[in-house]
Protein backbone atom coordinates (compact mmCIF):
# COMPACT_ATOMS: atom_id res chain seq x y z
CA UNK A 1 0.00 0.00 0.00
CA UNK A 2 1.35 3.67 -1.00
CA UNK A 3 0.65 6.72 1.54
CA UNK A 4 0.21 10.17 1.02
CA UNK A 5 2.62 12.53 2.04
CA UNK A 6 0.77 15.58 3.50
CA UNK A 7 2.79 18.72 4.53
CA UNK A 8 0.91 21.82 6.10
CA UNK A 9 2.66 25.11 6.17
CA UNK A 10 1.70 27.48 9.04
CA UNK A 11 3.35 29.83 11.38
CA UNK A 12 6.23 29.09 14.03
CA UNK A 13 3.42 30.55 16.58
CA UNK A 14 0.58 27.87 15.47
CA UNK A 15 2.48 24.88 15.47
CA UNK A 16 1.20 23.69 19.02
CA UNK A 17 -2.23 24.13 18.62
CA UNK A 18 -2.59 22.71 14.78
CA UNK A 19 -0.64 19.43 16.07
CA UNK A 20 -2.99 19.49 19.16
CA UNK A 21 -5.99 19.20 15.88
CA UNK A 22 -4.62 16.78 14.54
CA UNK A 23 -4.48 14.38 17.48
CA UNK A 24 -8.12 14.98 17.76
CA UNK A 25 -8.48 13.39 14.21
CA UNK A 26 -6.44 10.47 15.14
CA UNK A 27 -3.42 11.59 13.38
CA UNK A 28 -0.70 11.08 15.86
CA UNK A 29 2.64 10.52 13.53
CA UNK A 30 4.20 13.55 11.90
CA UNK A 31 7.02 15.46 11.58
CA UNK A 32 7.33 18.89 12.31
CA UNK A 33 10.12 21.43 10.42
CA UNK A 34 10.34 24.89 12.37
CA UNK A 35 12.74 27.20 11.91
CA UNK A 36 12.40 28.98 15.32
CA UNK A 37 13.32 25.63 17.03
CA UNK A 38 16.50 25.25 15.48
CA UNK A 39 17.34 29.17 16.01
CA UNK A 40 16.32 28.73 19.74
CA UNK A 41 18.86 25.55 19.42
CA UNK A 42 21.41 27.63 18.62
CA UNK A 43 21.12 30.01 20.79
CA UNK A 44 20.93 27.47 23.40
CA UNK A 45 24.59 28.21 25.25
CA UNK A 46 24.42 25.50 27.38
CA UNK A 47 23.93 22.41 24.83
CA UNK A 48 26.90 20.42 24.29
CA UNK A 49 27.76 21.31 20.44
CA UNK A 50 31.00 23.07 18.94
CA UNK A 51 29.90 22.93 15.18
CA UNK A 52 27.42 22.69 12.92
CA UNK A 53 27.55 21.40 9.65
CA UNK A 54 25.89 23.14 6.13
CA UNK A 55 23.30 20.67 5.53
CA UNK A 56 22.37 21.34 9.33
CA UNK A 57 22.63 24.82 8.58
CA UNK A 58 19.56 24.59 5.85
CA UNK A 59 16.94 23.62 8.59
CA UNK A 60 17.53 27.88 9.46
CA UNK A 61 15.78 28.61 5.80
CA UNK A 62 12.98 25.90 5.66
CA UNK A 63 9.20 27.68 6.12
CA UNK A 64 7.47 26.06 9.22
CA UNK A 65 5.19 23.20 7.92
CA UNK A 66 3.78 19.90 9.68
CA UNK A 67 4.36 16.59 7.55
CA UNK A 68 2.31 14.14 8.39
CA UNK A 69 1.53 10.52 6.09
CA UNK A 70 -2.17 8.98 5.58
CA UNK A 71 -2.55 5.26 3.79
CA UNK A 72 -3.73 6.04 0.26
CA UNK A 73 -6.95 4.29 0.32
CA UNK A 74 -10.56 5.24 1.01
CA UNK A 75 -9.76 5.53 4.91
CA UNK A 76 -6.83 8.03 4.20
CA UNK A 77 -8.64 9.86 1.71
CA UNK A 78 -11.63 10.09 4.69
CA UNK A 79 -9.05 11.34 6.93
CA UNK A 80 -7.88 13.71 4.31
CA UNK A 81 -10.93 15.68 3.66
CA UNK A 82 -11.33 16.48 7.83
CA UNK A 83 -8.08 18.03 7.60
CA UNK A 84 -8.64 19.89 4.81
CA UNK A 85 -11.77 21.24 6.76
CA UNK A 86 -9.94 21.95 9.83
CA UNK A 87 -7.12 23.81 7.96
CA UNK A 88 -9.47 25.58 6.23
CA UNK A 89 -11.27 25.96 9.43
CA UNK A 90 -8.49 27.72 11.84
CA UNK A 91 -6.30 29.77 9.54
CA UNK A 92 -9.59 31.39 8.05
CA UNK A 93 -10.36 32.44 11.84
CA UNK A 94 -7.41 33.83 12.16
CA UNK A 95 -5.42 34.52 9.82
CA UNK A 96 -2.80 36.71 11.34
CA UNK A 97 -1.95 33.28 13.50
CA UNK A 98 -1.84 30.61 10.90
CA UNK A 99 -1.20 32.57 7.60
CA UNK A 100 -2.53 31.64 4.32
CA UNK A 101 -4.06 27.95 3.65
CA UNK A 102 -1.18 25.91 1.86
CA UNK A 103 -1.08 22.11 2.08
CA UNK A 104 1.27 20.33 -0.27
CA UNK A 105 -0.07 16.64 -1.50
CA UNK A 106 2.60 13.54 -2.57
CA UNK A 107 2.95 10.33 -3.08
CA UNK A 108 5.35 7.88 -0.97
CA UNK A 109 6.23 4.05 -1.75
CA UNK A 110 5.47 2.15 1.30
CA UNK A 111 8.99 0.68 1.47
CA UNK A 112 10.41 4.29 1.33
CA UNK A 113 8.16 4.79 4.26
CA UNK A 114 8.97 1.87 5.91
CA UNK A 115 12.96 2.52 5.68
CA UNK A 116 13.33 6.40 5.94
CA UNK A 117 13.11 6.93 9.13
CA UNK A 118 15.04 3.76 10.52
CA UNK A 119 18.40 6.44 11.11
CA UNK A 120 16.38 8.09 13.86
CA UNK A 121 15.60 5.34 15.91
CA UNK A 122 17.90 4.49 18.43
CA UNK A 123 17.67 2.23 21.84
CA UNK A 124 16.87 4.65 24.52
CA UNK A 125 15.37 3.33 28.08
CA UNK A 126 11.81 3.64 29.23
CA UNK A 127 10.81 3.55 33.17
CA UNK A 128 13.30 1.59 35.46
CA UNK A 129 12.83 -1.87 33.73
CA UNK A 130 12.57 -1.98 30.35
CA UNK A 131 14.96 -0.52 27.30
CA UNK A 132 13.37 -0.42 23.82
CA UNK A 133 15.59 -1.05 20.53
CA UNK A 134 14.80 -1.48 17.08
CA UNK A 135 15.99 -4.74 15.23
CA UNK A 136 19.08 -3.35 13.38
CA UNK A 137 20.51 -1.57 17.10
CA UNK A 138 22.79 -3.14 19.32
CA UNK A 139 22.70 -3.19 22.72
CA UNK A 140 25.64 -4.29 24.81
CA UNK A 141 24.99 -3.61 28.33
CA UNK A 142 21.26 -3.70 29.47
CA UNK A 143 22.23 -2.74 32.92
CA UNK A 144 19.73 -4.97 34.61
CA UNK A 145 16.98 -3.93 31.62
CA UNK A 146 14.80 -6.16 29.73
CA UNK A 147 15.14 -5.61 26.16
CA UNK A 148 12.15 -4.61 24.39
CA UNK A 149 12.45 -5.22 20.56
CA UNK A 150 9.94 -3.35 18.22
CA UNK A 151 10.21 -2.72 14.57
CA UNK A 152 7.09 -0.58 14.09
CA UNK A 153 7.05 -0.68 9.90
CA UNK A 154 3.93 1.58 8.86
CA UNK A 155 2.52 1.14 12.29
CA UNK A 156 2.01 4.14 15.06
CA UNK A 157 4.22 2.67 18.09
CA UNK A 158 7.87 3.57 18.08
CA UNK A 159 8.11 4.46 22.03
CA UNK A 160 9.18 7.74 21.25
CA UNK A 161 5.89 9.55 21.64
CA UNK A 162 5.03 10.79 25.21
CA UNK A 163 1.75 8.77 25.22
CA UNK A 164 3.27 5.59 24.92
CA UNK A 165 5.93 5.82 27.15
CA UNK A 166 3.39 6.93 30.03
CA UNK A 167 1.42 3.61 29.74
CA UNK A 168 4.47 1.72 29.54
CA UNK A 169 6.15 3.16 33.13
CA UNK A 170 2.48 2.94 34.61
CA UNK A 171 2.92 -0.66 33.49
CA UNK A 172 5.93 -1.36 35.44
CA UNK A 173 3.57 -0.33 38.94
CA UNK A 174 0.42 -2.17 37.66
CA UNK A 175 2.10 -5.76 36.76
CA UNK A 176 2.66 -7.88 39.32
CA UNK A 177 2.51 -11.26 37.25
CA UNK A 178 0.39 -13.60 35.53
CA UNK A 179 -2.20 -10.67 34.16
CA UNK A 180 -4.23 -11.30 31.19
CA UNK A 181 -3.70 -7.69 29.09
CA UNK A 182 -6.38 -6.30 26.17
CA UNK A 183 -4.48 -3.50 23.84
CA UNK A 184 -7.09 -1.52 22.06
CA UNK A 185 -5.29 0.35 19.37
CA UNK A 186 -2.41 -1.91 19.41
CA UNK A 187 -0.24 -0.09 16.49
CA UNK A 188 2.84 -1.75 16.62
CA UNK A 189 2.10 -4.42 19.66
CA UNK A 190 4.43 -2.10 21.64
CA UNK A 191 2.40 -2.18 24.93
CA UNK A 192 1.54 -5.71 25.06
CA UNK A 193 4.82 -6.78 24.65
CA UNK A 194 6.01 -4.18 27.47
CA UNK A 195 3.36 -6.39 29.87
CA UNK A 196 4.19 -9.44 29.05
CA UNK A 197 7.79 -8.62 29.14
CA UNK A 198 7.32 -7.25 33.05
CA UNK A 199 5.53 -10.56 33.82
CA UNK A 200 1.77 -10.47 32.10
CA UNK A 201 0.82 -14.00 30.84
CA UNK A 202 -1.03 -13.30 27.65
CA UNK A 203 -2.29 -10.54 25.77
CA UNK A 204 -4.82 -9.84 22.77
CA UNK A 205 -4.25 -7.17 20.73
CA UNK A 206 -7.01 -4.93 18.78
CA UNK A 207 -6.63 -2.74 15.95
CA UNK A 208 -8.69 -1.17 13.43
CA UNK A 209 -5.36 -1.17 10.38
CA UNK A 210 -4.73 -4.75 9.02
CA UNK A 211 -0.69 -3.77 8.41
CA UNK A 212 -0.55 -2.71 12.50
CA UNK A 213 -2.34 -6.50 13.65
CA UNK A 214 0.26 -8.04 11.36
CA UNK A 215 3.29 -5.82 12.54
CA UNK A 216 2.13 -6.11 16.28
CA UNK A 217 2.12 -10.28 15.69
CA UNK A 218 5.28 -9.74 14.12
CA UNK A 219 7.26 -7.88 16.86
CA UNK A 220 5.60 -10.08 19.90
CA UNK A 221 7.47 -13.27 17.94
CA UNK A 222 10.42 -11.51 18.16
CA UNK A 223 10.43 -10.92 21.84
CA UNK A 224 9.46 -14.27 22.22
CA UNK A 225 5.90 -14.01 22.61
CA UNK A 226 4.37 -16.48 19.87
CA UNK A 227 0.79 -17.32 19.06
CA UNK A 228 0.53 -19.70 22.62
CA UNK A 229 0.36 -15.93 24.86
CA UNK A 230 -0.60 -13.48 21.68
CA UNK A 231 -3.62 -12.62 19.67
CA UNK A 232 -3.73 -9.90 17.56
CA UNK A 233 -7.34 -9.01 15.44
CA UNK A 234 -8.44 -6.50 13.05
CA UNK A 235 -11.40 -4.51 13.66
CA UNK A 236 -13.42 -2.04 15.81
CA UNK A 237 -14.47 -2.93 19.16
CA UNK A 238 -17.48 -0.29 19.25
CA UNK A 239 -19.36 -1.21 15.96
CA UNK A 240 -18.42 -4.60 15.79
CA UNK A 241 -20.47 -7.37 18.45
CA UNK A 242 -19.03 -10.16 16.86
CA UNK A 243 -15.11 -9.40 17.44
CA UNK A 244 -16.23 -8.47 21.22
CA UNK A 245 -17.55 -12.17 21.61
CA UNK A 246 -13.98 -13.53 20.40
CA UNK A 247 -11.89 -10.91 22.50
CA UNK A 248 -14.34 -12.43 25.30
CA UNK A 249 -13.58 -11.06 29.42
CA UNK A 250 -11.66 -11.17 32.07
CA UNK A 251 -8.55 -9.48 31.60
CA UNK A 252 -6.85 -8.30 34.24
CA UNK A 253 -5.13 -5.07 32.13
CA UNK A 254 -6.91 -3.23 29.60
CA UNK A 255 -4.67 -0.17 27.68
CA UNK A 256 -6.03 2.00 25.42
CA UNK A 257 -3.59 4.54 24.03
CA UNK A 258 -5.85 6.12 21.37
CA UNK A 259 -7.04 9.83 21.59
CA UNK A 260 -10.06 11.22 23.25
CA UNK A 261 -12.91 10.61 21.21
CA UNK A 262 -12.65 7.05 20.82
CA UNK A 263 -11.78 6.70 24.58
CA UNK A 264 -15.23 8.07 25.07
CA UNK A 265 -16.99 5.81 22.61
CA UNK A 266 -15.39 3.09 24.20
CA UNK A 267 -16.28 4.05 27.94
CA UNK A 268 -19.42 2.22 28.13
CA UNK A 269 -17.69 -1.01 27.47
CA UNK A 270 -14.57 -1.07 28.73
CA UNK A 271 -16.28 -2.69 31.87
CA UNK A 272 -17.71 -5.38 30.16
CA UNK A 273 -13.62 -6.87 29.06
CA UNK A 274 -12.46 -6.83 32.93
CA UNK A 275 -11.88 -8.77 35.47
CA UNK A 276 -13.10 -7.92 38.81
CA UNK A 277 -11.04 -5.98 40.74
CA UNK A 278 -9.04 -5.34 36.66
CA UNK A 279 -7.44 -2.06 35.81
CA UNK A 280 -7.96 0.28 33.06
CA UNK A 281 -4.93 2.61 31.64
CA UNK A 282 -6.04 5.08 29.18
CA UNK A 283 -3.80 7.25 27.21
CA UNK A 284 -3.29 9.84 24.00
CA UNK A 285 -5.86 12.69 26.13
CA UNK A 286 -4.37 16.18 25.36
CA UNK A 287 -5.20 18.86 27.89
CA UNK A 288 -8.41 20.35 26.37
CA UNK A 289 -9.85 17.08 26.42
CA UNK A 290 -9.08 15.44 29.43
CA UNK A 291 -12.41 16.60 31.33
CA UNK A 292 -14.33 15.49 28.66
CA UNK A 293 -12.68 11.64 28.92
CA UNK A 294 -12.69 12.13 32.57
CA UNK A 295 -16.48 12.84 32.27
CA UNK A 296 -17.42 9.08 29.86
CA UNK A 297 -15.09 7.52 32.15
CA UNK A 298 -16.96 7.97 35.46
CA UNK A 299 -20.02 8.23 33.95
CA UNK A 300 -19.59 4.62 33.50
CA UNK A 301 -18.51 3.53 36.73
CA UNK A 302 -14.55 4.30 36.58
CA UNK A 303 -12.39 5.99 39.50
CA UNK A 304 -9.19 7.71 38.40
CA UNK A 305 -6.34 6.20 40.60
CA UNK A 306 -3.57 8.09 39.67
CA UNK A 307 -2.83 10.29 36.05
CA UNK A 308 0.50 11.27 33.97
CA UNK A 309 0.78 14.24 32.42
CA UNK A 310 4.17 15.33 30.05
CA UNK A 311 4.02 18.10 27.55
CA UNK A 312 0.49 18.16 27.59
CA UNK A 313 -0.94 14.11 27.00
CA UNK A 314 -2.33 12.78 29.71
CA UNK A 315 -2.55 8.92 30.80
CA UNK A 316 -5.16 7.88 33.24
CA UNK A 317 -4.92 4.35 35.55
CA UNK A 318 -8.44 4.10 36.95
CA UNK A 319 -10.77 0.53 38.23
CA UNK A 320 -14.48 0.43 38.24
CA UNK A 321 -16.07 1.69 41.43
CA UNK A 322 -16.28 -0.46 44.55
CA UNK A 323 -13.04 -1.94 43.32
CA UNK A 324 -10.58 1.15 44.53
Amino acid sequence: MDFLKVDVYTKSQAVDVLVMRLSELGINGFEIHDSADFDEFLENKDANWDYVDDELMGLKTVPTHITLYLQDNAQGLETLAELKGVVNELFTAEPELYGEPDIHIGNVREEDWANNWKQYYKPFNVGEKLIVKPSWENVSDTHGRKILEIDPASSFGTGQHHTTKMVMELLEGIVNGGERMLDLGCGSGILSIAGMLLGAKEAVMVDVFENAVKTAAENAEKNGFGADRVKAYRGNIIDDAELRGKIGSGYNIITANIVADVIIAMSGIFGSFLADDGTLVVSGIIDERLDEVMDALTGNGFTALRKSNAEGWNAIVLKRNGEV
